[in-house]
Formats: structure tokens, sequence, C-alpha cells
């Protein structure tokens, strides 16, 4: 979907690789985890090291598996945020499984480059993320936000920014993450 101020907003695809890590090796970038902090690599039970994190991620994008939604500036990528099945993870949280939660979408993470911050990009990413869940099937979209103040983990989004897009608290995740669901 395309806005008046040229920003798009779609899922990752196979022809999106290298916008991804353009995205993420940039200066500023997350290039210490590409998303991949809840992901892992399909058969351990352990965080993924830099580099099996950065080849896991190529291959999931390569194989058209949901990974997220990138923003893009004409053809340059201008933000994420990450939405997928919640099964495609391996850990969401204390309480929070992973398995056997068919329809259930988990969004994990936001970055955008610091000169966008605070222009709303957060918002319009998590609209795009709704309608990505939506349009797959997903039920259900499960999301992992901190409290404006927290001091930490502040990349999976704040609570008001959740509640203002209809989504319900469930509980927690943790001492400070919030467990928030939206019905799709």
């Amino acid at each position: 979907m395309s806005a008046p101020d040229g920003l798009a907003f779609r899922a990752v695809a196979p022809a999106d690789r290298d916008a991804f890590e353009t995205l993420f090796e940039a200066r500023g970038g997350p290039k210490y985890c590409w998303c991949m902090v809840f992901r892992g690599t399909p058969d351990a039970a352990r965080a993924a090291s830099p580099a099996e994190g950065k080849a896991e991620m190529r291959r999931r994008i390569l194989a058209g598996e949901p990974t997220g939604i990138l923003a893009y500036d004409g053809d340059a990528p201008a933000g994420w945020c990450s939405v997928a099945p919640a099964d495609t993870f391996r850990r969401l949280g204390p309480g929070v499984g992973t398995e056997g939660r068919e329809g259930v979408w988990a969004l994990t993470c936001f970055f955008a480059p610091r000169r966008r911050r605070g222009a709303g990009l957060s918002r319009r990413l998590l609209d795009a993320a709704i309608a990505r869940a939506r349009e797959a099937g997903a039920h259900t979209l499960e999301a992992y936000p901190v409290a404006p103040d927290s001091p930490s983990y502040r990349f999976l989004g704040v609570v008001p920014l959740f509640r203002a897009a209809g989504f319900a608290h469930a509980g927690r995740a943790g001492a400070r993450r919030h467990v928030m669901r939206l019905a799709l």
C-alpha cells in the first residue's frame, strides 16, 4: 500500500532481500540481530549466533516465508516491522507459547532509522502488519510492547501504540513486556 508522502508498505518477498539487508546493515541498523532474537534456527534450542541468524533470515526471505513488513521511500527501505505466524518463532517470552497456535500471528519488532523516528512510522507499520496478518488468514495478532517509560525492549513498541490500534491487554511476558492481542 502507498501513501501521499511516497511511503509504501509491503510484505517481505524474495525480491526484497537486498533492501532488507541494506536497512539492517546501514549505520544505526540492527545488524547485530537481523530480527532473529525470537526466531533462532530451526534445529536449535538456543539463540542463533549473528552469522547463523543472518543465514537463517536470508533463507526464510528467499523461501518466501513470512518474516515482516518493509516500508519503502521510493526504492529505498525506510522501516521494518517483524510480523509472522507465532509458530515460526522459537520463543516469545515467559508464559507465551509458540506451538499449536494456528491462526495466531506475532509482532515482535519495529525498526526505523533515527531520522524517521517520531513521525508516525511505527503506527503505519503496525497498520500494514495488521493488514498482512488479516490477508494471510490469521484470526489473532499478538504483540509484546512495553510501557512508554520502559528502559529496555522499546523495539517491541509501546502499549499506547497498540491500544490506539484496538489491541487488548491479555497478560504479561516477563517483568516489562505486556501481551496484547487484536482479534482479526
